[in-house]
């Protein structure tokens, strides 16, 4: 078995009996220990009491976290005419239609979030196979099929989070940096389990959070006691 390096010893020590503490708590404890040489993203996951192979059970949403998620969002929008223009002007990094898609098909997915306007659907529905897995094929329930581009495009640069139920009823977000101030980090984990909390489908019965969990990209997990976490 290989040796845990003295950093990875370091904090599995000092997680060692941390569970269901604060936020505050949490955050502190993360962010003592997140010492990669990059600037690592504060990771969330929820483990929900649904079951996704039913429609009625389905969790999906968005949430403007408030003080942002620290990512240079890249956005890709799928447009003609005017509205490519407004993509063009609201910041988009990637605008186009069927030569859009063909770069798309052909295994270049240089992009975090795909916006389409409504005309543009028969060709992104082409993509299903290929954007549904990753979580980007463009919705309306999430405001990412629009006529209202330059607003979609604008609040994907600002920092919004979407979110889905996968397999397993896990809902996995990245909510800041391991940089950001404490008392945003817990802002945003806040506003994020109060997102999940409101997008409770009406399937769901029993307990609907059952673990919330937090991490750095390079750190353990430490879990959170819900009712802090969804106070308001």
């Amino acid at each position: 078995m290989a040796k845990l390096g003295k950093r990875t010893r370091a904090a599995r020590e000092a997680f060692a009996g941390k569970v269901n503490v604060s936020v505050e708590d949490a955050v502190a404890l993360i962010k003592s220990n997140a010492n990669a040489k990059f600037d690592e993203t504060i990771e969330i996951a929820m483990n929900l009491g649904v079951d996704t192979r039913h429609a009625d059970q389905m969790v999906r949403g968005v949430i403007g976290l408030p003080n942002g998620t620290g990512k240079s969002m890249r956005v890709a929008v799928f447009a003609r005419g005017a509205k490519a223009d407004e993509a063009k002007a609201a910041g988009a990094d990637i605008i186009g239609a069927e030569d859009l898609m063909e770069t798309i098909q052909g295994g270049t997915i240089d992009f975090d979030r795909c916006i389409a306007t409504p005309d543009m659907m028969p060709i992104v529905g082409r993509l299903g196979k290929v954007l549904g897995p990753r979580n980007l094929m463009p919705n309306p329930k999430v405001g990412t099929v629009t006529m209202d581009v330059k607003a979609a495009v604008e609040a994907a640069k600002g920092g919004e989070v979407q979110f889905k139920a996968e397999k397993g009823g896990v809902v996995h977000a990245g909510i800041g940096k391991a940089s950001f101030d404490a008392a945003k980090l817990a802002e945003n984990i806040r506003a994020f389990v109060s997102a999940v909390a409101k997008a409770r489908p009406s399937g769901a019965k029993g307990a609907y959070m059952t673990k919330i969990a937090l991490s750095s990209t390079m750190g353990p997990s430490v879990t959170v006691e819900i009712d802090n976490a969804a106070a308001e």
